[in-house]
């Protein structure tokens, strides 16, 4: 049987992420108020922010553009988007 978690995106009770999904302090934050539905929506946002914006994880300042970004759709505030990206069908 899964944990849950009090989701702070979809205010519910979902499934949990199995383990932090950062290291320290900030992974445990997540863990214990991000479901994994919501930190998997994150990571495919993510992953097209980085690809159509070019980012280099390198960089200090596209690092925090992405924390900032990251704490925004947690919290459902709004965000960057991938520009020319159209969400499949369901």
């Amino acid at each position: 049987m899964s944990q849950t978690v009090f989701c702070r995106k979809y205010q519910q009770e979902l499934e949990a992420l199995p383990f932090p999904p950062l290291p320290g302090k900030k992974g445990q934050e997540i863990q214990a108020s991000v479901s994994k539905r919501a930190w998997e929506e994150w990571q495919a946002l993510q992953t097209r922010l980085i690809n159509e914006k070019h980012l280099n994880m390198l960089d200090p300042e596209a690092r925090a553009y992405l924390n900032e970004q990251m704490e925004r759709f947690l919290d459902n505030r709004e965000t960057d988007q991938a520009e020319g990206y159209v969400p499949p069908e369901r």
